[in-house]
């Protein structure tokens, strides 16, 4: 009920008026039930007994405005609560989606994206089963079965006695397999949000497969989780099949029971024919809501095992938030600095006591071994995480005193990893400022020497570039990056190894177009090729989390510590051939 009560919110902006016409058109449709028995008695005492003419014209008619108006109300019942839940998923869809995109980095870190599409897409749709559904099948069906217990007790109350003992008796095994539904339909939510995510990155990284000639494994693992998927899916199915079998054989105990008390009635003449009749009907037509109600509770089963999915979403906080009463950020003109600075992701700290200052203007490259915290560091400065301790200022701000809208517009962000939407080179460079002319566009792709290949590719400025930006190389994937960070046209740059990924040709043009990006503004470099940071004003040299010397490139390397040998090890590398290693 908890988890019930915290979907009817979503319902409310439509009770009025659509579903409160579509419960209207359930309350014509159910009371319409009890009105058929009084039609099969007519059709029986009537007609057949009586042999009234009058009848004759009158019966026929009513059967066909009762049917007709049972047919329109029907539609208006089906329409309405279709429409009710359509908006719902709609909105659950959308409100998951928001919540999603306020989500910490550190969120998606943890959840494969293929669960996470699995939620927005699978999860939400069985929660349309516990709003409408559920409350269309309890009103229209719990009426139904009030209605036609009213007449068959008003037709005959020894045998609707008879027949109604057994009823009851019917729902307490239906009510027991429902909740293993529930249980099913839960672990098989979970096994297609693990086929989602197996199959986006087999699709996704199906490069990787073949080259690898990976191809049987991916389909072993698919295969093995979709029959995983199939079990949970039959269980629950199996569950689902024996509620209506079991419920039939023990009404069909009732039903003899009054054919037996009933028929004998007739016979010895306590009953006419057509009284008997219209009791039968009226419990056969009870029996079909009875039935549905039934099915109904386990589908609301499955659809609160959707639903508290979907909540465990919408539970999760971002962990990094705005303060209350954060100010908006003004353009940075200062400084950024790291107070006594340390991070860690769970409770392994991977930076310790980072202290540093970074005058507007400067070009600060941090280097450093592999996992030494190098783009954990530059990650701080956006609040894609939240320091552990101490504190990082902006023109004398703590960061976590500002908005996240108003810090993240200060700072550009081009990354190894160049992420491009599927749409057009237009919409690419644009992203951040949609609403830019195209001569701005042009010319922020210009300075990223990107005008040339650009206007080269069939439609231009319009040309869809595909998922991931594939149909383009890495070096123009990087320069559309570059070419949106200059749009952007944020002081503060952060380039995290912008470059390591280039051959020397595509290198260069990038460079070049880095170049131009970093003119005039304050810039973090995090630089895995040391000889691209020779430049820079100042190069931080980490080691184990901790800062270890910073300098210029000469006065580090006339020091011969960590960073002349770094950059002695990097050289001589590139210098000399690697020799393959023999694999015994």
């Amino acid at each position: 009920m908890k988890t019930y009560r915290r979907l009817l919110p979503f319902l409310k902006p439509y009770i009025w008026p659509y579903f409160a016409l579509g419960i209207v058109c359930m309350l014509g449709y159910s009371a319409t039930d009890g009105v058929i028995p009084f039609l099969v008695r007519s059709v029986f005492d009537d007609l057949f007994q009586k042999k009234d003419p009058t009848m004759l014209r009158y019966v026929p008619l009513a059967i066909i405005v009762v049917f007709s108006a049972r047919g329109l109300l029907n539609f208006g019942q089906h329409y309405f609560s279709d429409y009710v839940g359509l908006r719902i998923i709609n909105d659950v869809r959308n409100r998951l989606n928001c919540h999603l995109q306020y989500l910490s980095l550190a969120f998606f870190y943890r959840h494969p994206t293929g669960t996470l599409l699995s939620r927005v897409g699978n999860d939400v749709t069985l929660l349309r089963a516990v709003l409408t559904d559920a409350l269309a099948s309890l009103v229209r069906d719990s009426l139904s079965v009030i209605v036609l217990i009213g007449v068959a007790f008003y037709q005959d109350w020894v045998l609707a006695s008879i027949a109604f003992f057994v009823f009851p008796a019917s729902v307490l095994p239906v009510m027991r397999m429902s909740r293993k539904i529930k249980r099913f339909t839960k672990r098989g939510q979970i096994s297609t949000g693990n086929l989602t995510a197996l199959l986006q990155e087999s699709v996704q990284g199906n490069r990787i497969v073949k080259a690898f000639g990976m191809e049987e494994y991916e389909i072993k693992r698919f295969t093995a989780e979709n029959f995983r998927l199939f079990k949970q899916s039959v269980r629950a199915s199996r569950i689902k099949a024996v509620v209506t079998p079991t419920m039939e054989f023990l009404a069909s105990f009732g039903i003899a029971g009054v054919v037996w008390y009933g028929g004998s009635s007739v016979i010895g003449g306590g009953r006419t024919q057509g009284e008997f009749m219209a009791f039968m009907a009226a419990m056969m037509l009870m029996y079909q809501p009875f039935k549905s109600l039934a099915r109904t509770y386990a589908a609301v089963q499955q659809g609160i095992a959707g639903a508290e999915r979907v909540f465990e979403i919408l539970d999760t906080h971002a962990d990094v938030q705005e303060r209350p009463g954060a100010r908006a950020a003004q353009r940075f003109t200062e400084s950024i600095e790291f107070h006594d600075v340390s991070f860690g992701y769970g409770e392994k700290l991977v930076l310790k006591d980072i202290n540093l200052r970074i005058c507007a203007g400067e070009m600060v490259a941090l280097v450093g071994i592999s996992g030494v915290g190098k783009s954990t560091m530059a990650d701080l400065i956006p609040r894609f995480y939240d320091v552990t301790a101490g504190a990082i200022t902006m023109d004398n701000i703590d960061i976590r005193d500002l908005t996240l809208r108003t810090l993240r517009q200060q700072i550009g962000l081009v990354s190894q990893h160049t992420f491009l939407f599927n749409d057009t080179i237009r919409n690419n460079i644009s992203y951040g400022d949609p609403e830019r002319s195209m001569d701005d566009i042009m010319a922020a792709a210009e300075a990223a020497y990107a005008h040339d290949f650009i206007m080269s590719l069939p439609r231009g400025y319009d040309t869809n570039i595909g998922e991931m930006g594939l149909q383009l190389s890495g070096g123009q994937r990087q320069r559309l990056a570059i070419a949106r960070a200059l749009l952007k046209d944020a002081p503060i740059l952060i380039l995290d190894e912008a470059t390591s990924a280039l051959d020397a040709q595509s290198e260069r043009s990038v460079q070049n177009a880095l170049d131009n990006l970093m003119t005039r503004r304050t810039t973090v470099v995090v630089a895995h090729r040391l000889s691209t940071i020779r430049r820079a004003d100042r190069i931080v040299v980490l080691v184990g989390g901790k800062i270890a010397e910073q300098g210029r490139h000469e006065e580090l390397m006339a020091r011969k510590q960590e960073y002349s040998r770094l950059y002695s090890m990097q050289l001589l590398e590139d210098v000399q051939p690697v020799e393959p290693k023999i694999m015994h």
